[in-house]
């Protein structure tokens, strides 16, 4: 997410640029019907189409799209769209094909998408209304949209003259829950605006000053106040005895919430930050069953959000749990901001967060470039400057790729010799491949600092048995450095291995078997609570592993509650 420029005289439209030569006349007529939305300019030679996005990046016109089928006039499609993407780092880029025969040459379309090298490639209509194309078109732009643009409509308006480390946390909040924000300036026109309203209503001038929904004011809110206008109602949930309560709003939590209130249970999701935890967070999850074209972190948990919604489950973000027990009714009570919520059996779906860093001179610029996970909204104030990345899992390798897009150079830093036993291997071809990206093996960050934002770092290298120490120029740190379990909270009764992870099935002891059984897979030591996702003890730490558990937990509760 992007901040606002609300002075700024009306923005150009967004460039799709298309280059051909046998079918450039299908390509050209199949995107007439973005031309009201984006300026649509195409080419047949691949030259004309670098120098006009030149020209375009220049003028700051945004070059949202480049289509390019394989043979062009002086060169190859492929060529031509990396060429663009050096100079558009945003761009999406589609490679247009004839066919999926991999007969030829224009195949190398399909493998380029496979290595990340391309975004998608699709086959060019010979009909009319093809609109699987159209879907593969708009969903690309959406893309787009979301991660490299402004906002054409804000839902939270945020007036101040300096970010904040709590700026960085609403805007990253509003970012994860799929909704439009911007920042703007005091002295600007939407700025000077909110701030008449505020003090026609006698607010407080305290910062930042938000706005929702273009009409209720709040003067410097904590997130729970932002989250409120989306949640629902905590004092009808405390009225009613819930069937479901879920900790946590991640894959393993939404899948549970989908398939508990779809089967009739009166299910409760508390998430202690925005819907969709640090899945929410991916910038482009490629490897997820039924999306070719991949889905980003952000759109599948709010999809899968809306759909427990159409089902009736009810959601509360901002809204950590801060305790649960059994009483002797056999029902459970969860403390919830002040407020009691009783239910009969309890889903854990909490998570886990990364591990920190150990760096106490880092600390201090904990949201003032130095971040805590992928922070995907921080991304568009990297453009040009250079940022590191620690951490050698999946979803450090999906925020470098992002952050590719717009800072000049990436580092991603890791212990081990390679990333080999720690990512998935589509992530390390597209790395690979990303002339903006370097990997710095056998090294971590042992420094840091600067004046009021993150300024430089100090590396240490082992190579040959000997260490050495560089400092290099950094204006992003970001930290994905693994999982720890926080479960301190939790009931005593609950089993927790040596690392606090959640005991289920037969990994709990037999001391603590209830009935002198086992408990049934994804079951805990305390009956009616079960466990899914990151934090229960063995898990896969995948997002579809996660969807999978919260899925399948479902007909184990319908049991319980049935016994």
């Amino acid at each position: 997410m992007t901040a606002g420029s609300p002075d700024a005289a009306p923005r150009p439209k967004p460039v799709v640029v298309i280059v051909g030569k046998t079918r450039l006349e299908d390509l050209t007529r199949e995107f007439f019907r973005y031309t009201q939305d984006y300026q649509v300019e195409t080419f047949s030679a691949g030259a004309q189409a670098i120098e006009a996005v030149s020209g375009f990046c220049r003028d700051g016109v945004p070059v949202a799209l480049a289509v390019s089928e394989y043979e062009i006039s002086d060169g190859n499609g492929l060529s031509l769209l990396e060429a663009i993407h050096r100079i558009a780092p945003t761009v999406k880029r589609v490679g247009a094909l004839h066919s999926f025969a991999r007969v030829s040459a224009e195949s190398v379309f399909a493998e380029a998408a496979a290595e990340g090298r391309i975004d998608v490639a699709l086959v060019i209509p010979r009909g009319v209304r093809d609109e699987e194309f159209h879907t593969a078109i708009t969903e690309t732009l959406s893309e787009w949209a979301w991660t490299s643009s402004v906002p054409e409509v804000f839902i939270y308006e945020l007036v101040a003259d300096e970010t904040t480390r709590d700026m960085v946390r609403f805007m990253d909040f509003a970012s994860r829950m799929g909704v439009p924000a911007g920042i703007f300036s005091t002295d600007s026109e939407r700025g000077r605006e909110i701030v008449a309203q505020a003090q026609a209503r006698g607010l407080p001038l305290e910062w930042p000053l938000v706005r929702i929904f273009g009409e209720h004011l709040k003067a410097n809110p904590t997130l729970q106040e932002l989250a409120a206008f989306a949640n629902a109602d905590i004092t009808e949930a405390a009225a009613t005895v819930a069937d479901l309560a879920v900790i946590g709003a991640g894959p393993a939590g939404l899948a549970a919430a989908v398939y508990g209130a779809s089967e009739g249970l009166e299910t409760l999701v508390f998430e202690a930050d925005a819907i969709g935890g640090q899945a929410g967070t991916s910038s482009m999850i490629r490897n997820y069953l039924g999306f070719p074209r991949g889905i980003s972190g952000m759109r599948l948990t709010q999809r899968a959000r809306a759909q427990a919604n159409r089902f009736g489950a009810k959601f509360f973000a901002a809204t950590p749990v801060e305790s649960f027990t059994r009483g002797e009714d056999g029902l459970f009570r969860l403390s919830v901001g002040g407020t009691t919520v009783r239910a009969r059996t309890v889903l854990v779906a909490a998570g886990v967060s990364y591990r920190t860093l150990g760096v106490e001179s880092l600390e201090k610029f904990n949201g003032l470039g130095v971040h805590y996970g992928a922070a995907a909204v921080t991304a568009p104030a990297m453009t040009g400057k250079i940022v590191a990345v620690v951490g050698g899992g999946n979803s450090a390798g999906q925020a470098a790729i992002h952050l590719s897009k717009f800072a000049q150079h990436v580092y991603i830093v890791i212990r081990r010799d390679s990333l080999a036993e720690t990512m998935s291997e589509y992530l390390i071809r597209e790395i690979s491949a990303n002339h903006r990206i370097t990997v710095k093996t056998e090294t971590e960050v042992v420094d840091g600092g600067g004046e009021s934002q993150l300024e430089w770092v100090t590396l240490r290298t082992k190579a040959g048995g000997y260490a050495t120490e560089h400092t290099v120029p950094l204006d992003g740190l970001y930290l994905l450095l693994g999982a720890q379990a926080d479960t301190s909270w939790f009931p005593e009764e609950l089993q927790r291995d040596q690392h606090g992870f959640i005991c289920t099935g037969a990994d709990v002891e037999e001391s603590r078997w209830p009935e002198g059984r086992p408990p049934v897979p994804l079951a805990t030591s305390l009956p009616g609570v079960f466990a899914v996702g990151d934090l229960r003890a063995g898990s896969m730490k995948r997002v579809a592993s996660a969807s999978g558990e919260g899925a399948a937990a479902v007909p184990l509760i319908h049991a319980y509650l049935a016994d």
